[in-house]
């Protein structure tokens, strides 16, 4: 029996996927990329889920696509059509609830893809991004030409793209690639205590103006207002809203503290 290449772990409402193949810096093939497309499927639809975690093992988050597996001949070479599934396997997804990317070591070409995929990105201090494929001729088809310009910008995006060059943690942070740089070794630690943070706050809210985020982009402004507007209402329409605040005013939450759970 051959060992999974992709691992899940549940815990208290948080799921938190591992790319398991170290031996090759756990890059993806064609059967990991279908088993990382499952895994986001379930995390999806399960209604004990909040948040979901994407890391690596043993200290990579991913080095992208396993060019090894890259062949005509090769049944373990990743998808290739327009249509369906990516090529590694997830980043055509747009799931229902938050995930969270912790990354130690490399996580380039593909993995530096997979990283954009998730909402909120934790480093290790040792963490190195870039677009190491491009130095092999391996186009970017898993939306780092869309979401990585989105996230730092136009010019910034094309420098990391056309240079292929690596970024460290430091850099990332300052252009916004990543969200929080943290101690080597504790990148997952400090996004599962991030996970918990987000998995304790009203749900419907957050999914509500997370999608209003991810619509707005093929939308002009009046429209992307009033789809938020569509949106709000549905979650006052739930009863979080009211419920809220209703807590306000017996006093929980006030001056930024936390509410009681």
């Amino acid at each position: 029996m051959s060992t999974p290449t992709v691992r899940t772990l549940r815990t208290a409402g948080v799921m938190t996927v591992v790319i398991d193949r170290p031996e090759v810096r756990n890059a993806v093939d064609g059967p990991t990329a279908s088993a990382l497309a499952g895994a986001f499927r379930e995390f999806a639809v399960d209604d004990s889920l909040n948040v979901a975690i994407l890391t690596g093992a043993r200290d990579t988050f991913c080095a992208g696509a396993d060019l090894t597996s890259i062949s005509p001949d090769d049944p373990r070479g990743p998808r290739l059509d327009v249509d369906g599934d990516a090529p590694l396997g997830l980043s055509r997804m747009l799931v229902g609830k938050p995930v969270i990317a912790a990354v130690e070591g490399h996580a380039v070409a593909g993995g530096l893809e997979l990283a954009l995929w998730c909402d909120l990105r934790v480093a290790a201090e040792n963490a190195v991004f870039g677009v190491f494929c491009r130095r092999f001729g391996v186009p970017l088809m898993d939306g780092g030409t869309i979401r990585l310009p989105r996230l730092i910008g136009h010019g910034r995006a094309l420098d990391l793209i056309l240079t292929g060059r690596a970024v460290d943690a430091t850099e990332a942070r300052a252009i916004g690639l990543v969200d929080r740089v943290v101690p080597r070794g504790t990148a997952l630690a400090a996004a599962q205590r991030l996970a918990q943070e987000l998995a304790a706050l009203p749900q419907t809210c957050m999914r509500s103006d997370r999608l209003s985020v991810y619509e707005q982009w093929s939308m002009d402004t009046p429209s992307a207002l009033r789809n938020e507007t569509e949106h709000g209402l549905r979650v006052v329409a739930s009863g979080e809203t009211v419920a809220g605040a209703e807590r306000f005013r017996h006093g929980e939450g006030r001056h930024g503290t936390r509410l009681q759970q």
